[in-house]
């Protein structure tokens, strides 16, 4: 298992396209991937999951993940959070 910590900064949190790219991200990888927030892990696979957990900017999440490529995915999902999902 591989997980790292980021700060959501982009101004709309992950809400709508910010989310549908992470989900599309996340579907590249074989690896089981989760957003842990506040203890609540969330399938990174699932829109509306993620939707759900109401993550604005500010918050840190954990990107978990575990599975064959779980690095790569890991890593990648933190380079799309850092570069603010093409945001700004």
């Amino acid at each position: 298992m591989t997980q790292k910590s980021v700060v959501i900064e982009n101004a709309t949190g992950l809400h709508a396209r910010p989310a549908s790219l992470f989900v599309q991200k996340a579907n590249e990888f074989q690896s089981d991937i989760f957003i842990i927030k506040d203890g609540n892990k969330i399938n990174v696979k699932s829109i509306l999951g993620i939707m759900a957990a109401g993550i604005s900017k500010g918050t840190e999440i954990t990107i978990q993940a575990d599975g064959p490529d779980e690095e790569a995915a890991v890593n990648a999902l933190v380079e799309l959070v850092e570069n603010k999902f093409g945001e700004e």
